[in-house]
């Protein structure tokens, strides 16, 4: 019997060294390349694109740079690799990239067989349809036997699948595999409609040369929670991701903001505010990075309000409501909430 137990204890013991080396394989990794690898999608108006200079901007990678200042006081550590519906899990399953910020919906199988870890959730959407307005349609359920352009290894196709089934409709799928081949395809009129989340839809209207000729249809037909995420087994790296984000919703409930965050971390007496900025507390280095990483964090791109507003809000071209994804407390029905840093 004390055999056993001997045996088990050094077991237990050796599983533990395996855990706790494993636990900080990425962050190592990632500091001895000297940048983060980021994983977003080939091209989405406001949530991932890029600019003149061909650097990549937009909602998701402005994730990434936060994160890469959070660990470097360098919002420009960080290389993108852009990634389709059927290459982003292998991406990061392999290692290709560190984490991926990228239009992705949590789903059981995605965490559970796929062995992802996702962060909270950056924005709360719902699958759409989008149509032009010449074909007279003004509902989903009128839809039966339409060509519709859907990109392949989604969720998207999954609903879709259900939702006709479940109204006794058919449809013809045309298979895409980026949001541009999706927008070149419905242009060219090789398809009816073309579904996928409702914020893709309205930002790809938005780039349409005459985007008052399409209509998004009312039915949402799911619930599509998107959240970066990264590979299971490694709960540092993934305490890293989820706190990051968290700290930029934080800082936006605070009004901590990229111009304003240095004189708040200096003059306000508000617990909270000290323990986000670094004023208080060692919550950096139980995350293995430096006191000032959320303040770099929010430096780097502002907090979560003010990169949704410059990339994907009501005064951009992609125009989107917070709605949903207003702060919890804002009295407009938000949902935006995130776990305090204490």
């Amino acid at each position: 019997m004390k055999t056993k137990l001997l045996t088990l204890a050094l077991g237990a013991a050796a599983f533990a060294t395996v855990s706790s080396s494993a636990s900080a394989a990425t962050l190592d990794d990632v500091k001895a390349k000297g940048f983060m690898q980021c994983g977003v999608s080939t091209g989405v108006p406001g949530f991932a694109f890029t600019d003149d200079a061909g650097d990549w901007q937009g909602f998701d990678p402005a994730l990434c740079r936060a994160v890469a200042a959070a660990i470097f006081g360098d919002p420009k550590a960080v290389k993108f690799t852009p990634t389709t519906g059927k290459t982003r899990f292998t991406a990061l399953a392999s290692g290709e990239v560190d984490l991926l910020a990228r239009n992705t919906t949590e789903t059981f199988s995605r965490d559970v067989d796929l062995k992802f870890t996702f962060g909270p959730v950056n924005y709360y959407d719902g699958q759409g349809f989008m149509v032009r307005k010449s074909l007279g349609v003004s509902s989903a359920l009128n839809l039966s036997g339409a060509t519709i352009c859907i990109q392949t290894g989604t969720t998207t196709e999954l609903n879709l699948a259900d939702y006709f089934r479940a109204n006794n409709m058919t449809y013809e799928p045309v298979p895409i595999e980026t949001n541009a081949e999706a927008q070149e395809k419905y242009l060219a009129n090789a398809c009816d409609v073309y579904t996928t989340d409702a914020s893709g839809l309205a930002a790809t209207r938005a780039a349409f040369e005459k985007p008052g000729d399409h209509a998004l249809l009312p039915e949402i037909i799911s619930k599509e929670p998107l959240a970066p995420l990264v590979r299971h087994g490694d709960d540092q790296w993934a305490d890293i991701m989820k706190w990051t984000l968290n700290a930029l919703i934080n800082a936006e409930e605070l009004g901590v903001t990229a111009a304003n965050a240095d004189e708040m971390k200096a003059s306000s007496k508000l617990p909270s505010i000290q323990r986000l900025l670094g004023g208080e507390g060692e919550m950096g280095a139980a995350l293995g990075l430096g006191n000032d990483w959320a303040l770099n964090a929010i430096k780097a791109n502002g907090n979560y309000g003010e990169i949704y507003e410059k990339y994907i809000g009501p005064n951009t071209a992609i125009g989107l409501e917070r709605g949903l994804n207003g702060l919890w407390n804002n009295g407009k029905g938000g949902i935006l909430y995130a776990a305090p840093i204490r």
